[in-house]
């Protein structure tokens, strides 16, 4: 759970939405929710969905064409979802498989569509900088590194395949333990990888600060407004219906909570936790002055960043799958992983060994049939969709946001030759054997971890799910 500070003067609908993480909970605004749908409308463009998907296609239409009517339904507040509770990575990794892209122009259209993630951090930073969004943006790059040799073969085998795809000395390289140590002192660490794409944030901050911006260009944003189905022509919501010419779903992980969307997406949840603010001493034994988000090489792997307001905040080292995709509070709990991920903070940053857990929370993000993701628009029906980031969401929501708006708005861009638009995949098994398949996945991942420290061999045994698994 996150453990918020509660003011008498709060209302309770902010209260509980500071309890769903600990990003939400160290916003300086209050989080009571707008005025939610009352009634029917009519308008141009109508978007189910208040996350960044919904925040960045509204944005960049706003941007694109004043006149346009835009219309936000969000069934809970803007940042509820993944949007407000992810790692905080705007990172160059790419929300798809190189496998599945392929077939759209070989490895051409793969290079294209890694180099548009590249680029695509820094036009988040440039539209930050521009709408003045208050979220911590900065781009010190990011840092992997492994903790034993079978890791370090996989960091120097990744490291390989991008020279082989056409990543320059510029893009990535391994530094040696000394500079790693000159940038953050990390217990355990073998060898390390330095890349400067990346950016650290603070995603709930982001989110809201978009919202801001898009209200500014005339977006209409309703709150606490469920979407109960998605229609040519229309928003059917518990309120009223919303009437569009053009009607978006940017409902990522709640798909499956829509007429035919059960088996669209995997609502895979992962789990992390954030320290007390901590006092300059430990700073100063930490280093870490740069900001550089980290990520371990464990199948399980575990990432963490230094938070705009000095506190680490780290997440990983496994996930959750409830069987029948069922939404409930009690699953962004899971105490199991709680303690592996803090066991992680206390041995690689020992520094911090005695820091106090403020905040622990879980959200789901979603996986589809071969995590990669997907936009689409179709001008005869008028009906558009984004979404299946499978955690890569963060620079992922905004070409995708792009693209729509370029769809939408008959603009010939490069983005519309990128291979995620159009695509399709097929959805996942029926239960029970989407359950069987999510949690055997997770416990060969596991099991595999046990393998290699105990061995100090590859594990074998992960070559049986590996084409169910995303790349990293």
């Amino acid at each position: 759970m996150v453990i918020a500070t509660k003011h008498p003067t709060c209302s309770a609908a902010d209260q509980r939405y500071r309890q769903v993480s600990g990003w939400l909970a160290g916003l300086p605004e209050p989080l009571d929710p707008r005025d939610p749908l009352l009634g029917d409308q009519q308008v141009d463009v109508a978007i189910a969905g208040g996350g960044l998907t919904g925040l960045w296609t509204a944005y960049c239409l706003a941007k694109g064409d004043p006149r346009l009517r835009i219309v936000i339904c969000e069934r809970e507040i803007v940042g509820y979802g993944a949007s407000g509770r992810n790692g905080g990575f705007q990172s160059a990794g790419m929300a798809g498989e190189m496998r599945v892209y392929k077939r759209y122009g070989g490895m051409d259209i793969v290079r294209r569509a890694e180099r548009a993630f590249i680029d695509g951090i820094d036009w988040v930073g440039d539209v930050v900088a521009h709408e003045q969004i208050d979220c911590g943006w900065h781009k010190g790059g990011a840092l992997q590194i492994a903790t034993s040799p079978t890791q370090a073969a996989r960091v120097e085998a990744g490291v390989a395949g991008r020279r082989a795809r056409g990543f320059t000395e510029q893009d990535v390289w391994e530094i040696s333990l000394d500079e790693l140590e000159q940038r953050v002192r990390f217990h355990g660490a073998v060898s390390a990888t330095y890349t400067p794409h990346c950016a650290r944030i603070d995603p709930a901050r982001l989110t809201r600060g978009l919202a801001r911006a898009c209200e500014n260009l005339g977006v209409t944003i309703y709150e606490q407004t469920p979407v109960t189905a998605i229609e040519r022509g229309r928003l059917v919501c518990q309120q009223g219906t919303v009437q569009a010419d053009v009607v978006i779903r940017a409902t990522e992980a709640f798909t499956r909570d829509l007429p035919g969307g059960k088996r669209r997406y995997l609502r895979i949840y992962s789990h992390m936790l954030q320290t007390e603010v901590l006092l300059d001493h430990v700073w100063d034994e930490l280093g870490w002055d740069n900001c550089e988000p980290i990520a371990d090489q464990r199948f399980h792997f575990f990432y963490a960043q230094r938070t705009m307001d000095n506190r680490i905040a780290l997440g990983g080292r496994g996930t959750s799958y409830y069987t029948g995709d069922r939404i409930a509070d009690t699953n962004d709990h899971n105490e199991a992983i709680f303690v592996r991920i803090d066991e992680a903070l206390r041995l690689h940053f020992p520094a911090a060994g005695e820091a106090k857990i403020e905040h622990r929370w879980g959200g789901s993000f979603a996986a589809p049939r071969d995590w990669s993701m997907q936009v689409d628009f179709d001008p005869m029906t008028g009906l558009g969709a984004a979404g299946g980031f499978a955690g890569h969401g963060l620079t992922g929501t905004s070409i995708a946001g792009r693209t729509l708006a370029d769809l939408i708005l008959q603009r010939e861009t490069d983005l519309l030759r990128l291979p995620w638009v159009g695509h399709t995949c097929r959805k996942w098994e029926p239960e029970p054997l989407r359950a069987i398949a999510a949690k055997s996945i997770s416990g060969i991942l596991s099991s595999a971890d046990v393998v290699e420290e105990r061995t100090g061999r590859p594990a074998k045994r992960v070559r049986i799910v590996k084409r169910f698994m995303p790349s990293r």
